[in-house]
């Protein structure tokens, strides 16, 4: 049976806002990984790990993996603590 994750990714750090966060990513996972005894390369011959989907809410993604009998595991986002600061403040204390 397939497991899958159903996450939200977490924003690049090069980027300020939050753009491309609102959409949840479900990522199976392998367990055949072969290594490359040459190069040293990590390699599957399972062609799910190569399969990113992506859904518009969580929803939609427990509903696609109930229906394709795909086991799956939710990594629900952190809350971000929003800290506002004022460029006065610097001069203030």
């Amino acid at each position: 049976m397939k497991k899958a994750k159903i996450y939200i990714p977490n924003k690049s750090p090069m980027q300020s806002g939050l753009g491309k966060t609102n959409k949840w990513i479900m990522v199976f996972e392998t367990n055949d990984k072969l290594k490359n005894p040459l190069m040293g390369w990590e390699s599957s011959s399972d062609t799910y790990s190569e399969l990113k989907l992506e859904f518009i809410s969580k929803e939609l993604a427990i509903n696609y993996a109930k229906k394709n009998k795909i086991s799956f595991e939710i990594i629900e986002p952190k809350k971000r603590k929003i800290v506002k600061k004022s460029y006065a403040d610097n001069f203030l204390k």
